[in-house]
């Protein structure tokens, strides 16, 4: 398959993402939500690796680096989680459209790739945009968007970290393998903390929209969004591959306005478009 075609059909399960996401963490805890979540594209994946009889095994030297992504893999989505409780699921989405501008700093720190004038211009200008939907109602920490901004901005910087330290282990073992590796060592990360937070929870008191949601997230994020994603990486540079989390905003903004009566407000719309120029600026370089 062309790999512009895989990208363009992950950017609608990145967008999609949101909406569920914002659903059913009105009812569910993040770490709950996580756990169920891993459950499933673990034995999601687990079943499909057998059943192209791919087995688990890798080299002793690189458990470490899946390990890392296992770990970057959980913790972005928990924050990823946590904080679109409490922001709007378009925001959630314009934040994640600056996983290149992340994906070229930490690239910088971790690889040593060069940063020309013209990308630290867009990296510049994009991070301002970011700053006006994050402080759309001005810097009060205490603000539930603000709050909850902050904590995607941090989900972002794990999902940059994911996607640049994945490369070298998706080129070598493939996106199925590797996908799947993080996915089962990041849920026995979790384990003791979700399983504990999902054994307090009342599960009576979910209605099917939120398994509905439960189970996007765990088979058409976790598993098809993440394959396709580390599909993808495997076949074209990372800076150029993020740049389509840039479509994100537009499916969640316009899913958002058809399902959660979300209101499209200036401060999105302009800092939208500079974080968007941001970012086409930095991948023009």
């Amino acid at each position: 398959m062309n790999v512009y075609v895989v990208i363009v059909i992950q950017t609608l399960f990145g967008g999609a993402t949101h909406i569920f996401a914002k659903t059913v963490t009105n009812n569910v805890d993040a770490l709950t939500l996580t756990f169920l979540r891993a459950l499933i594209s673990s034995t999601g994946l687990l079943l499909v690796l057998r059943f192209r009889g791919i087995g688990l095994a890798v080299e002793k030297k690189d458990w470490s680096s899946l390990l890392w992504l296992g770990f970057l893999g959980t913790i972005n989505q928990v924050l990823y989680l946590y904080g679109i409780h409490f922001t709007t699921a378009a925001n959630a989405a314009l934040l994640y459209a600056v996983t290149p501008v992340f994906v070229l700093i930490l690239s910088r720190w971790i690889l040593k790739d060069a940063i020309t004038t013209k990308k630290a211009t867009g990296i510049l200008v994009a991070f301002v945009g970011v700053a006006v939907v994050i402080f759309e109602r001005g810097i009060n920490f205490s603000s539930e968007n603000t709050f909850g901004n902050l904590i995607i901005a941090l989900a972002v910087t794990a999902w940059a970290l994911f996607t640049i330290l994945g490369k070298p282990m998706v080129i070598k073992y493939g996106a199925l393998k590797t996908t799947s590796l993080a996915a089962i060592l990041g849920g026995f990360l979790l384990l003791p903390f979700g399983g504990y937070a999902a054994s307090q929870f009342q599960f009576g008191s979910l209605t099917r929209l939120d398994w509905i949601g439960i189970f996007y997230l765990g088979i058409g994020t976790s598993i098809i969004g993440y394959l396709l994603w580390y599909y993808a990486l495997k076949r074209i540079e990372a800076s150029k591959l993020a740049v389509f989390a840039n479509g994100q905003p537009l499916v969640a903004a316009i899913l958002s306005l058809i399902f959660l009566d979300y209101t499209v407000t200036g401060a999105f719309l302009v800092g939208g478009t500079i974080t968007v120029a941001g970012v086409v600026l930095t991948q023009m370089s």
